[in-house]
């Protein structure tokens, strides 16, 4: 049997949990536009795959903000306790593979200044 599932709404919508993992798509919106806050997974990494559109994965790494311009089709894969986020264009696409138990519980969320 084969499942197929898609996703046209907007943000980040999880399509399938398996045991310990789960894949997701995340389109664009609003809280995807500007750099607002920073997370980090405490129990997981997190895979991104740009599948259409522009996207920017954000990371602060020890001497700053770092923004990796995403490229259809290669993968990248945010280190467990990385604080990160992504900035998506209107036509994005992004499948995301982490943890099926990634949640509030095991997320910290850092808000940024406007500064």
């Amino acid at each position: 049997m084969v499942e197929i599932y898609e996703y046209k709404g907007e943000g980040y919508k999880p399509l399938v949990d398996y045991e310990s993992w789960r894949v997701a798509v995340l389109r664009y919106s609003k809280g995807f536009t500007g750099l607002k806050e920073l997370e980090r997974h405490l129990e997981t990494d997190e895979v991104f795959v740009l599948l259409t559109g522009e996207a920017a994965l954000i990371t602060e790494e020890s001497d700053g903000i770092r923004e990796w311009k995403m490229e259809c089709g290669k993968i990248y894969n945010v280190l467990k306790g990385v604080w990160h986020n992504i900035i998506v264009t209107p036509d994005a696409n992004v499948l995301i593979v982490e943890n099926r138990n990634t949640g509030t519980e095991n997320t910290e969320r850092r808000h940024l200044s406007a500064e």
